[in-house]
This record gives structure tokens, C-alpha cells and sequence, in this order.
């Protein structure tokens, strides 16, 4: 048992409370959470690690969703449109894959640990991050990626991907956990998402999706217009989409733990039918940035949570979750500073968590001992204004505990 004090302990709890001078208890899950004067009083023959000034507490950072194989890009693709990109992708995507050592893979995995993050949900088309990610002290929900809009193509794909789920399955542990990504609707033929989905419903796994990340996606999408018609044609020899966005959201009913990814185009009716399957939206706004993409309306997402990702480097420059909040905290400039920090903390921890369908993300009894540690640059006057120094200050952290291990 160990018990850490600090001059602030952040929750992230539905109430985002705070307590001052506060203390926590905890083996592998957390024991107990107060103010350090109480936590002497129920436990006074236990040692507790003295409080440094304007040190704060709170839950390790959850990267909802993360691809780490593209991890050895820096200026190698082209951004400021999602087409340009996509066709940069697949032009540069042998080289990319191939410097994407598992070695580059892991040093990305313990940078990412040393700026707080403690949980990842890591997209893998290849399964080739598998064992970096097996190796890592981060807990890893692994997202078996399916793509393919062929139809002829379907039996092939789908033996792939059942043989590379299987291969993760064979490494579950608590700290690595098996799950299931479709693409996208525009990239995965509806045979596919049927039978990937039937084998998600039936072991409980996390499932995730992007949906409507751009302009050129939703104009495909619904009206088989737009700048995609040449890319399918050159690539697929498709004239049409193999689905409709609605009818793709429809076949994730009954799966658990679910979450979309980007959104950023998505109707009120798809935001609608998002809420009634009780999904998280992954918001990862500096790859919508850089790709030049809408930005989310947060207003629309009544009653829907959202969680922060740093996709991966294929679109965005760092994997820092810190990094991302500032991105964040900027450029959704209609939000009040103050309140839409705490908001953006909880994403990135408790909502992190329900996207993954762990039991992490807040300081609360018998949750998951997931817990980092760093100092602010100087006291704080008001702790209404906590949040909003923590995302503006903090650059790394100096202690990550993940499942009550010091790492």
C-alpha cells in the first residue's frame, strides 16, 4: 500500500472535485482519497510521501485513440487538405511503415508515458505496434483494424483480420486488451462491418470507427460526388459508396463499449443516432487541423460525451496528450476558458475511459491505481482557474503509476 500526498488532487469525477491538500491511498486500485489531515488520522502508522509546493495528483491521461504505425513521419505527408493527404499516405506508406521500427514504436510509447499518458486506445491496421505495445507499461486497448470496400476482396480481408485479432488475443493481459476498429463507412465494405461487428458483439469487445472526418467523405458519402469520385475510380474502380452513413451506424446497435472517432461532419440526425447507441466521440482536433477539416461543433453534442486523441503522427506532430489539450483549449475560442478546461481534463481521462470501457480515469475507490504526478510552475490563487494552468503549464510529469506500479 502506498499513499501519495499533493497541495492539489484532482479527480476527474462527474463533478470534476478538487481537493485541496489532499492524499491518496492505494495498492494496484485506489483505497482512499482525502484530505491528507484525514488520511493521517484513518491511517496513522502509514508513511505518506510529503506534499512539494504546487504539486498536483490526478488521473494518468487517456489517448482514446492513437495509430502508432505511422510513427516515423515528420514532414514526409502532405497536410491543409484530406485528399492531398490521403494520396500521401498511400504513396509514402511502404517507406513510413518500414522506419516505423518496433524500436521507434517503443520510444514513442514511453515519450507518450512520460507526458502522462497511462492508457492508450491504439488504432493497428498491421498489427505491426503489437508488441511494442504488449511490452509497454501503458495499458493498451488494441483496436484490430478491417478495411477493404471490395467485394471480391471481403473473405480475404476478413481472414486477415480474424487471424491478426486472434494474435492479440493470444497477448491479452490486464494491461493489454483486444479490440475491434472498423475504418471508416466510406472504406469498409457493409459485409465486413457485419461479420467484424457479430464477433465484437459476441466476446465484448471495444469497438471503434472514424465517421465523417471530411468534406469530401460526407459529399461521397451522400451524394457518390465530390473529389473522391476520382480516387475510387483510380484506385478501387468503385463509382458509388458502399454505404450511407446512417445505414452504417445502424449495424454498431447493441455493441457495448463504442466509440467514433472525429465526426466533425456529421449531421444532427448522425449525432442523434450516435447518442442512442451511447457512444463516446473521440475529438482529436489538431489531425482536423492540420488536414484542414471542419472543427467539431461541441454544441451539438448534447448528452454525448467526448474524449481527446492525438491520432497519430501521420497527422500531428507530437503524441503528447498535454500538447493536444492546448490544441484544444485554442481553438474553440466560444468555450469559456476557465470551465472548458475542467471539461477538456475530464475528457481526457473519465470519458477516455468509457470510450474504452475500462475502469480508470478518476481518483475514486476501487477504480484502477492510474495516477501521475508534477508540479506547477508557481501557486495557484483560485482553484477555479487549476485546470485551465494545468493545461496552459504542464509539459511532462514526474511520476506515472499505472495499476499502482511506479514506472
Amino acid at each position: 500500500m502506498n499513499i501519495l500526498s499533493a497541495k492539489w488532487v484532482i479527480t476527474c469525477d462527474e463533478n470534476f472535485s478538487i481537493i485541496e491538500n489532499g492524499a491518496i491511498v492505494f495498492s494496484d486500485k485506489i483505497i482512499d482519497i482525502d484530505t491528507i489531515s484525514n488520511i493521517q488520522k484513518k491511517y496513522p502508522n502509514e508513511e505518506i510521501q510529503e506534499a512539494e509546493a504546487n504539486s498536483v495528483l490526478m488521473p494518468g491521461l487517456i489517448n482514446s485513440h492513437v495509430h502508432l504505425e505511422f510513427c516515423a513521419n515528420t514532414t514526409t505527408l502532405k497536410y491543409g487538405n484530406f485528399l492531398d493527404w490521403l494520396n500521401s499516405v498511400i504513396k509514402n506508406r511502404d517507406t513510413l511503415i518500414e522506419k516505423a521500427t518496433q524500436k521507434l514504436i517503443s520510444t514513442k510509447l514511453d515519450r507518450m508515458k512520460k507526458t502522462g499518458t497511462t492508457t492508450i486506445g491504439a488504432i493497428s491496421s498491421y498489427s505491426f505496434d503489437l508488441e511494442p505495445c504488449v511490452k509497454s507499461p501503458i495499458n493498451t486497448v488494441f483496436f484490430c483494424e478491417i478495411i477493404g470496400s471490395k467485394a471480391d476482396m471481403a473473405d480475404t480481408l476478413f481472414a486477415d483480420f480474424k487471424s491478426r485479432l486472434e494474435s492479440a488475443k493470444q497477448c491479452s493481459s490486464k494491461s493489454f486488451i483486444p479490440a475491434v476498429a472498423i475504418h471508416s463507412p466510406y472504406s469498409v465494405h457493409p459485409f465486413l462491418v457485419r461479420e467484424s461487428l457479430a464477433l465484437a458483439k459476441k466476446e465484448n469487445l471495444a469497438v471503434s470507427s472514424h465517421f465523417l472526418e471530411s468534406s469530401e467523405e460526407f459529399e461521397w458519402l451522400h451524394k457518390n460526388e465530390g473529389l473522391f469520385i476520382d480516387f475510387f475510380k483510380n484506385f478501387l474502380n468503385q463509382s458509388t459508396a458502399v454505404t450511407k452513413p446512417m445505414e452504417f451506424l445502424t449495424q454498431f446497435s447493441n455493441v457495448k463499449k463504442l466509440s467514433f472517432t472525429h465526426c466533425v461532419e456529421a449531421s444532427n440526425a448522425d449525432f442523434e443516432k450516435i447518442k442512442s447507441l451511447n457512444a463516446v466521440i473521440n475529438h482529436c482536433p489538431t489531425s482536423n487541423r492540420v488536414l484542414n477539416n471542419s472543427k467539431l461543433d461541441l454544441s451539438k453534442l448534447k448528452d454525448i460525451k467526448f474524449s481527446i486523441g492525438t491520432d497519430g503522427l501521420s497527422s500531428n506532430n507530437s503524441l503528447s496528450m498535454f500538447d493536444e489539450l492546448r490544441t484544444a483549449l485554442m481553438i474553440h475560442v466560444d468555450e469559456n476558458i476557465i470551465e472548458f478546461s475542467k471539461t477538456l481534463l475530464k475528457a481526457a481521462t473519465l470519458n477516455g475511459n468509457i470510450a474504452l470501457g475500462l475502469n480508470k480515469g478518476s481518483l475514486e475507490k476501487q477504480k484502477d491505481a492510474d495516477i501521475i504526478s508534477f508540479k506547477l510552475p508557481d501557486e495557484i490563487e483560485d482553484k477555479e482557474d487549476l485546470a485551465m494552468q494545468i493545461i496552459l503549464h504542464t509539459k511532462s510529469v514526474n511520476k506515472t503509476i499505472i495499476g499502482g506500479e511506479f514506472v
